[in-house]
């Protein structure tokens, strides 16, 4: 396994296992199903399509990268920059392009299908930032390569992402809560667990809303931004509440074909 791969690796783990003894220490809600039950699950899908698509999948991207290249296609191909701003501009281009793949998912309805799965979780977590059907893993896998492919993004650019996003994945959605006096400055930059916990709010309007992922610029430029739920952030419901009942959580075969069930109650955001 060659460095690039123990670096992502290691960074994903190393997060992973902070954020889950953070929350050990000092929870912000109590899960309504069983976090054992709930584990079981979101760490199949991780091991199905998440570690997949976030830790070997790179490899590939870097591919793109190189056949961009060597073609001499795409922008930061195209333009003379700085290695260290063309690395810096390539990140901040492909937070924006997850931001909207995101926002996409929300609106076209065979892809809600698939996005619902992260969102049926009636509880947040670190594990919930690596519960993703392994189909939409490989949807977004296509978009981050024709992304690579169109702005000629650096290889290095790929590497730095990549660990940036499986971090922020998992530090958004923890089960935590930060003080006020650091809470809304950093909000600024980036995603906290407070605005992101809006975004799957069972509100309709409120899981509309709040699609960074690390960058919190795009809400705000793009108009998507909530910086409140209507019931605050202890009165918030998560999930959604065709998928509230506790058996559409703890199997791993419901879960993996909620994109192709109905549930009786269904309502599409």
């Amino acid at each position: 396994m060659n460095n690039e791969a123990w670096l992502r690796i290691g960074s994903f783990i190393s997060v992973l296992l902070i954020m889950m003894i953070w929350e050990a220490l000092r929870p912000n809600r109590i899960s309504p199903v069983a976090n054992t039950k709930r584990w079981l699950t979101n760490f199949f899908l991780v091991f199905c399509g998440a570690l997949v698509g976030r830790v070997m999948v790179p490899a590939g991207l870097a591919v793109a990268a190189i056949y961009a290249q060597q073609q001499n296609f795409g922008l930061f191909n195209l333009i003379n920059l700085p290695p260290w701003l063309a690395i810096l501009l390539a990140v901040i281009m492909l937070d924006c392009l997850i931001y909207w793949q995101h926002r996409v998912f929300h609106i076209v309805p065979m892809l809600w299908r698939l996005h619902r799965v992260h969102h049926a979780d009636p509880h947040l977590d670190a594990s919930t930032g690596l519960r993703f059907h392994p189909l939409e893993i490989a949807l977004s896998l296509v978009v981050k390569a024709a992304g690579i492919l169109l702005l000629g993004i650096p290889i290095e650019a790929i590497l730095l992402f990549e660990i940036l996003l499986n971090a922020s994945a998992i530090f958004n959605h923890s089960n935590i809560k930060l003080p006020s006096w650091l809470e809304w400055p950093l909000r600024k930059l980036i995603v906290t667990q407070a605005m992101h916990r809006i975004h799957h709010s069972q509100v309709v309007v409120e899981t509309n809303s709040n699609y960074g992922f690390c960058l919190s610029i795009w809400d705000r430029l793009f108009a998507s931004y909530t910086q409140q739920a209507k019931a605050g952030d202890q009165g918030l419901v998560l999930g959604l509440k065709e998928y509230s009942e506790a058996v559409n959580n703890t199997g791993i075969a419901t879960v993996l074909l909620i994109p192709f069930r109905d549930p009786a109650n269904r309502k599409d955001p």
